[in-house]
């Protein structure tokens, strides 16, 4: 296979698996079906390029796109549109998009380029909202980041980080308030809308950071899994099993695991 023929040869494989005496499996299929697959490659891709291996990467980016001709391919039997329409719609947003590429309009830097993709895209749905445009089905955390950050382009705003993070000391308080001294006597919404208000401010303060929200509480799930599998190591070194010990002793394991890690710098 040529290189300039490889997107070519990908779309012909697409036909042959969905052909009559193709693949019983893939000839199964519909756009409905495939929506599991095409959400786990994209995590699968994100995972790849955290790893930072250039022959995975190149490999899960080939599992998006072959999910996305194969989507195509679907639609062009259902006389819908083709892979040829998908490459012409997403060409012609880019171009018009980009004023400050292909047109005569001058930008100062990122933020506005993001202030012009938000009015250009208002303008091509004719939406009724700035927030009209985030997809519902998104994550809650990078959602919640989509929100704000489509808030801020319209001008709805803190003016400082510090202003965030007495926010987000308010809404810690609200959360306390909530849970109150008596666990039977929680109002499980109260306590549901509270710790909701909290998640949506410390989106808020990773945008203002211009940290990604998602990326950081990944590493925070990494970090964690790495210690307590270091702490069942201890435990299992010991000869005893992590639910027979102590509070105190579960502690103690935790902090041998955290010491045993490398500073940050």
């Amino acid at each position: 296979m040529s290189e300039e023929h490889a997107f070519d040869a990908l779309r012909v494989l697409s036909q042959r698996l969905r052909a009559p005496d193709g693949c019983p499996w893939d000839r199964e299929q519909t756009l409905e079906t495939l929506k599991t697959y095409i959400i786990e490659e994209a995590y699968e891709a994100v995972d790849a390029i955290s790893s930072g291996n250039r022959g995975t990467i190149a490999g899960e980016l080939g599992d998006l796109l072959f999910q996305i001709v194969f989507a195509a391919q679907i639609a062009q039997e259902q006389g819908w549109f083709d892979i040829e329409e998908v490459c012409r719609r997403i060409h012609a947003k880019m171009v018009h998009r980009h004023p400050h590429v292909f047109g005569n309009v001058e930008v100062s830097g990122a933020a506005d380029v993001v202030r012009n993709w938000e009015t250009i895209k208002s303008r091509e749905r004719r939406e009724t909202g700035a927030l009209a445009g985030v997809p519902r089905q998104l994550p809650a955390l990078l959602k919640a980041l989509r929100i704000t950050e489509k808030a801020a382009a319209a001008g709805f705003d803190w003016e400082r980080t510090t202003d965030v993070v007495a926010k987000l000391d308010e809404e810690v308080k609200e959360l306390a308030a909530e849970l109150g001294p008596d666990p039977a006597a929680r109002p499980r919404e109260g306590v549901r809308e509270e710790l909701g208000d909290l998640l949506f401010v410390l989106a808020n303060l990773a945008r203002q950071l211009g940290i990604d929200p998602e990326a950081a509480l990944q590493g925070a799930n990494e970090k964690f899994s790495r210690r307590f599998a270091a702490m069942e190591e201890d435990a299992r070194a010991r000869g005893v099993a992590l639910a027979s010990l102590s509070l105190a002793e579960l502690d103690a394991l935790w902090e041998a695991a955290k010491a045993r890690e490398p500073r940050r710098e």
